[in-house]
C-alpha cells in the first residue's frame, strides 16, 4: 500500500536484503534493527534517525522497507528460514494484518497492558489486535485526511454552522454562498490523476451517508450520497479535476475550501499558517466518517533482541518521542496531551484537527483496505470511475453503482478479502448486499 497515498518506487528485496545485512552487522553489539515501511523517504528517514533516535542507547539501526511489501517479504523470508535480523517493525495495518495470518508477529499483549497509561485512544489500540483477543501491533504514529479553508471564506459559512461540526449539507450551502458572491467555485477537491478522491469517497462520504463502506456500496444510502456530491461538484472548480495536491491551490487563492492528506496540504500551511482554518471532515446522516492512517510497530517472532525492541516502542510512545517525530517526519502523535511548544504552527492546526476528528462523538472511523494485496488499485478505480461516471459526467448513479457493484464484488471474491471497518466484520469475502 502506498506510503501516504503518495507513489514511492519500493526497493528491491535483494537490494533490501543487503542493507540489512549492512546495517546490523555495523551496528554494535545489542543495538536494535528497526525497519519500516514507513517514514521511507530519504530525508524523512534521516530526520528520524538525526531527530528522534539520536542518543537513545543502546542505539538504533533504522532501516527504510521502501514500501510495505518490503516489510512483509523480509519478514516473512525470515520466519521461514528461522532466523531473524529485524527487531522491530513499523508498518501500517494491512500490512500487519497479512503478517499475522503467516503468523510472523509475536503476541505483546502484556506490553500493550503496560502502556495503557501512554494515551493512546482505545480504539486505536484495539486496532492492533486485529480481530483476535491478543495484541499483534501498537500504534505509533498516524495521519489522516482534513478540510482546510482560506479565513476569508468563513464570512460565508450558513447561519448556526461550525467548521468544527461541519455537515455536508452546509458544505453545500458553503460553497454555494461562495461562489455566488464571489462569482466564482472556490472549492477545491483532488480529482487529478494522482490526486486521493478515491479517499474521500472510501472514507468521508460514503461512510458517513452509509455507515459501511462494501456492504452499503449500492444501498439507497449510497445513491443519496453520490447524488450530493454531483450537487456539490457544481461549486467546485474545474481545475480540480487536474489537482493532486491541494497545497498550490490554496496558496494561490484559485481554492478557497478542500479536503486533501494533511500531507498534501501542508506546504500552504507551513507557509501562511495564519490565513487558514482546518478542521474535520463534515458529517453525514450515518456520523462523521474519517480515515486514519494508522502506522504501528510490531516484534517478529525471530526478533533477536526482543527485550531491547520492547523498550525501544516504550520510547518512541513517549510524549517527547512522539512530539519529535512530529517535528522530525510530519506523522502525527497516537498519544494524548499537548505538543511540545517548538513545533510549528501549521502543525499544530493539523494536528488540532486530526484530535477534533477522531474524538468527535458522531466519528466513523474507516480503514485503509485490507487484505487486497495486489488488488488494491483495482479496489480504488472502482471509487474513481463511479465518481467520474456519475458526478463528473452526470451518469444514472443508479445504474453505474449496480454495474460498478459487480465488479467491486468480483474483486471480493478473488481476493477473499473480508470485511474491515466501517462495514461489519464478516467470515468469508466481504459481500456488496
Amino acid at each position: 500500500m502506498p506510503r501516504r497515498d503518495r507513489f514511492w518506487a519500493a526497493a528491491p528485496v535483494a537490494i533490501l536484503a543487503v542493507a540489512l545485512i549492512s546495517v546490523s552487522g555495523s551496528a554494535t553489539s545489542g543495538s536494535v534493527v528497526f525497519m519500516s515501511g514507513q517514514v521511507s523517504q530519504s530525508a524523512e528517514a534521516q530526520a528520524l534517525r538525526s531527530q528522534v533516535l539520536n542518543g537513545y542507547s543502546p542505539g538504533v539501526s533504522f532501516v527504510p522497507a521502501g514500501d510495505e511489501s518490503g516489510v512483509i517479504d523480509r519478514l516473512t523470508a525470515e520466519s521461514k528460514s528461522g532466523k531473524g535480523t529485524v527487531d522491530l517493525a513499523g508498518a501500517l495495518h494491512g500490512s500487519f494484518v497479512s503478517l499475522q495470518a503467516s503468523d510472523v508477529l509475536l503476541d505483546i499483549s502484556d506490553l500493550a497492558a503496560e502502556l495503557q497509561d501512554a494515551g493512546v485512544p482505545r480504539e486505536l489500540m484495539d486496532l492492533g489486535k486485529l480481530g483476535t483477543g491478543r495484541q499483534y501491533y501498537v500504534p505509533w504514529i498516524q495521519a489522516t485526511y482534513v478540510m482546510v479553508a482560506g479565513k476569508q471564506a468563513l464570512p460565508y459559512l450558513p447561519a448556526g454552522a461550525s467548521v468544527n461540526t461541519l455537515t455536508y449539507p452546509q458544505l453545500l450551502q458553503w460553497a454555494k454562498a461562495v461562489a455566488d458572491n464571489t462569482g466564482q467555485p472556490k472549492l477545491g477537491l483532488p480529482a487529478g490523476p494522482n490526486g486521493l478522491i478515491k479517499r474521500f469517497l472510501e472514507g468521508y462520504l460514503l461512510p458517513s451517508y452509509t455507515g459501511g463502506l462494501v456492504t452499503t456500496f449500492k444501498s439507497p444510502q449510497a445513491i443519496a450520497g453520490l447524488e450530493y456530491l454531483r450537487n456539490l461538484w457544481h461549486y467546485a472548480t474545474p481545475q480540480s479535476l487536474t489537482y493532486d495536491f491541494m497545497s498550490d491551490p490554496l496558496r494561490s487563492g484559485a481554492v478557497w475550501i478542500t479536503w486533501d492528506h494533511v500531507a498534501r496540504v501542508a506546504a500552504a500551511l507551513a507557509a501562511r499558517p495564519h490565513d487558514f482554518v482546518v478542521f474535520p471532515a463534515p458529517s453525514g446522516p450515518r456520523g462523521r466518517g474519517y480515515m486514519p492512517v494508522l502506522v504501528g510497530v510490531a516484534l517478529p517472532k525471530t526478533a533477536p533482541h526482543r527485550a531491547l525492541a520492547r523498550a525501544l516502542i516504550r520510547y518512541l510512545l513517549s510524549s517527547t518521542a512522539q512530539g519529535k517525530t512530529l517535528a522530525a517526519t510530519g506523522f502525527y502523535p497516537v498519544v494524548a496531551g499537548s505538543l511540545p511548544p517548538t513545533i510549528p504552527l501549521g502543525l499544530r492546526l493539523e494536528a488540532n484537527a486530526l484530535a477534533r476528528q477522531q474524538n468527535a462523538v458522531d466519528a466513523v472511523r474507516s480503514l485503509l483496505p485490507v487484505g487486497l494485496g495486489t488488488r488494491s488499485g483495482e479496489f480504488d478505480k472502482v471509487f474513481t470511475d463511479t465518481f467520474t461516471k456519475v458526478v463528473v459526467h452526470g451518469g444514472d448513479p443508479v445504474k453505474v453503482v449496480a454495474s460498478e457493484a459487480s465488479v467491486l464484488q468480483q474483486i471480493m471474491n478473488q481476493t477473499g478479502a473480508k470485511c474491515w471497518k466501517p462495514d461489519p466484520a464478516s467470515s468469508g469475502p466481504c459481500r456488496v448486499k
